[in-house]
């Protein structure tokens, strides 16, 4: 590292040595200071900490690229300025003139998330604005339902979702419940760069701060029940053997409660994961996708005897569930799948209970299964493709808010969302409607891993796969910038041994499609008008591969959609290793083999 870089440095951090810092902070950071060893003091000063698109997300710790007090002080001093400004112009459609700007803040079971959510509440006091605060942890997508349903104007939820437990975040929500979209996420962003550590105002009325709990509780769990589709198949399947942990999290009263006031009453959780604790003693990481994670639910549900076991991750907005094979062995089921039961149970039980209407439609993500699409289309329900993340499918609810009704979307992340009293990933509602889909699935003499082998037998078969690409660094983020330029300077003609037919660029939004030999360029659609760096190949024989940098990891991410053949239930597995021994020659044609 130059000089000059290393000086800049240590003055920052001899900043944080004044009396404004309390002295833990102050003592960790002398600590740094004199240490021989400079690597913590360089990472933890080299730049403050990014506020996103997504707000925040960082290791905790002193220091200006960690999460703190002071950093999510600076932070909230930002997002404050932008409510009060847009307040000023006009610009919420929930609020009257002359009416206080109000918000939701939340916090789930990390370290220090009481004392991030408490800071966020004073800086907002402090700006004016009214607070509801949560008298404790609270799922994610339970602090999306309080703003729209207490007609707030925004939102924050302390959380860092299911990142390892050194890290906490904080996701900024607007007036209906979503995450922040353009052109808010802009505009928040330039007014949290313009604070200076002493711009931020703290010591507030303490009167504008209302703490709340259970009332919204019970509405929250009222709004996940009118998510149920057939009551009947479960007061038949009361019964049915459910095994669920919250990870440690905020699903731990919430998702219970619920899943009892849909009916069910063999609900067994696993003890050890109900303790909260933001050090998540029982996993090395607290992400459901992980098969790991289940290991404990799965040795319960093996005990017992459970029909599934499901799980949410540390602010239940993601779920995991897992279910017994034709060999009575555990399988998860990935996100891809997830949603393919959801949309394949919602559109078949309400058309058979005569609840389908032509105004209703579902949502997924460009890079989930195109599985949903070959459901939707066949069944004659109408269903749009959205950018990777929540709060696209949630702009989309909005959009056609008044105009069509919202009956379910989701994405190949382990995330879903049934209804739209709510704009996140919804695990409370998601665990209680595949617990109906499992019902229903055993009223029937089926497991829900039958009903998923039938789906596929119907609709046909394909097998989703991913490769994350990971290269750390400056120099990595430029290799990975290099790799996108590549590929669409020079696009693969075929990928394992069959023809690109289709090439759809989603940050110039053209598609371009094979004719007779040649390339025809057409224009691309979305919400906004928005871009995203995201490229996508399909060949001629439906292969399906789409490739997008993360935006928050040092990864390139490639995500393979392979088709195959299945005449029947006892075919699944011999198609997924015929499907999966494909891999390496789709790596190879991209130039990722390995």
């Amino acid at each position: 590292m130059e000089a000059k870089e290393m000086e800049r440095i240590i003055r920052t951090a001899e900043n944080w040595l004044n009396p404004s810092y309390d002295e833990e902070t102050r003592a960790a950071v002398r600590c740094m200071l004199d240490a021989e060893d400079k690597t913590e003091l360089i990472d933890s000063f080299y730049r403050t900490l990014e506020f996103g698109t997504g707000g925040l997300r960082g290791i905790m710790g002193p220091g200006t690229n960690r999460m703190n007090k002071y950093i999510v002080a600076q932070a909230t001093q930002g997002f404050a300025n932008y409510l009060n400004k847009v307040a000023a112009e006009g610009g919420f459609t929930t609020m009257k003139k002359g009416e206080r700007v109000s918000v939701v803040v939340g916090h789930d079971c990390r370290n220090n998330g009481r004392m991030f959510a408490e800071t966020v509440a004073d800086v907002f006091a402090a700006n004016g604005i009214r607070v509801y605060l949560f008298e404790s942890l609270r799922p994610t997508p339970e602090v999306s339902f309080a703003i729209r349903h207490l007609h707030c104007q925004g939102g924050v939820n302390v959380t860092a979702s299911h990142n390892p437990k050194e890290y906490n975040g904080y996701k900024a929500y607007w007036e209906d419940g979503s995450q922040v979209l353009q052109p808010h996420d802009q505009g928040i962003i330039d007014e949290v760069s313009k604070v200076r550590p002493e711009d931020v105002r703290t010591g507030g009325d303490r009167n504008l701060i209302e703490i709340i709990g259970g009332e919204t509780d019970y509405d929250y769990m009222m709004a996940v029940r009118s998510v149920m589709i057939d009551q009947d198949v479960i007061l038949r399947q009361k019964d049915l053997n459910i095994v669920y942990t919250p990870l440690h999290g905020t699903g731990r009263q919430i998702v219970p409660m619920c899943l009892r006031s849909w009916g069910f009453a063999n609900i067994h959780v696993v003890p050890e994961q109900m303790v909260i604790d933001g050090n998540f003693p029982t996993v090395v990481s607290p992400n459901p996708e992980n098969s790991e994670a289940m290991t404990l639910g799965m040795r319960m549900g093996t005990r017992i005897n459970a029909d599934l076991v499901i799980a949410s991750d540390p602010d239940a907005d993601r779920i995991a569930i897992v279910v017994r094979n034709d060999r009575n062995e555990w399988v998860i089921i990935n996100g891809n799948q997830t949603c393919m039961m959801y949309c394949h149970y919602i559109i078949n039980n309400m058309k058979r209970l005569g609840k389908m209407r032509d105004d209703m439609y579902l949502v997924k993500t460009i890079v989930t299964s195109e599985m949903i699409r070959r459901i939707a289309d066949r069944e004659g329900v109408t269903l749009t493709d959205e950018y990777t993340g929540f709060k696209w499918i949630a702009n989309r609810i909005r959009m056609w808010e008044g105009k069509r009704k919202y009956i379910g979307g989701g994405e190949e992340s382990f995330g879903f969302l049934p209804y739209d009293a709510v704009r996140d990933k919804c695990s409370p509602s998601s665990i209680c409607l595949i617990c109906e889909i499992a019902a229903y699935a055993k009223d029937h003499g089926m497991s829900l891993y039958e009903y998923l082998l039938n789906i596929y037998t119907e609709y046909g078969f394909q097998r989703e796969a991913m490769v994350n690409i990971v290269r750390p660094g400056k120099t990595g983020a430029d290799e990975i910038r290099q790799m996108m330029v590549n590929y669409r300077r020079n696009p693969p003609e075929e990928i394992a041994g069959e023809r690109v037919a289709c090439i759809k660029d989603y940050q110039s939004l053209v598609r371009k499609d094979r004719k007779e030999g040649k390339w025809v360029e057409s224009a691309m659609e979305m919400a906004l008008g928005a871009t995203s760096n995201v490229l996508q190949f399909f060949t001629e024989g439906g292969l399906k591969v789409s490739v997008r940098p993360s935006g928050t990891e040092p990864k390139i991410k490639f995500y393979f959609e392979i088709p195959g053949t299945m005449r029947g239930k006892d075919d699944y597995e011999r198609a997924t290793a015929e499907a999966e021994a494909r891999i390496p020659a789709i790596r190879a044609s991209l130039g990722i083999a390995g």
